[in-house]
């Protein structure tokens, strides 16, 4: 498990092969994995954004981040896991999160992964202030349930 908060921009791709390449000890067992990149959108709540300011805790946000996969870990059977989180100011298409799992076996992969990804956004404490292009700012209240509202 490797758990990372990024005051940078960062390439989820590169990130993924990158600790793909250092765990070779792994390379037998592997069947499947699963990866959910989150991507800032220019819209947000009924108003186009233009920018964010991702704020954290540090150390609880990090504790708390762990405490998931570890309950992911604990309910399905994972080889590895990589979680890399945003903060700081973000732009629309730039990359907030990566959640990779890696497992023997696609249900366990693709079950673990969206798991990390809704306790991650229900519990880890992140703050979001918007920038909206009128160039009033707004704070987040609530995180999205992950579905598009009908």
């Amino acid at each position: 498990m490797t758990i990372k908060i990024s005051a940078e921009a960062f390439d989820p791709y590169q990130e993924i092969q990158t600790y793909q390449n250092a765990k070779t000890g792994n390379i037998g067992a592997i069947g499947a994995t699963s990866i959910f990149i989150g991507t800032m959108r220019d819209f947000n709540e009924g108003a186009a954004v233009k920018g964010m300011t991702l704020e954290y805790y540090p150390g609880m946000t990090e504790k708390q981040l762990e405490l998931c996969v570890t309950e992911a870990q604990r309910q399905w059977h994972l080889i590895d896991s990589l979680v890399i989180h945003r903060v700081g100011n973000i732009l629309p298409n730039e990359s907030i999160v990566l959640v990779a799992v890696w497992s023997s076996h696609r249900g366990d992969a693709f079950d673990a992964s969206r798991y990390i990804m809704e306790a991650l956004k229900s519990k880890a404490p992140f703050w979001k202030k918007e920038l909206l292009v009128t160039e009033n700012e707004r704070w987040v209240a609530n995180n999205t349930n992950g579905y598009k509202p009908r």
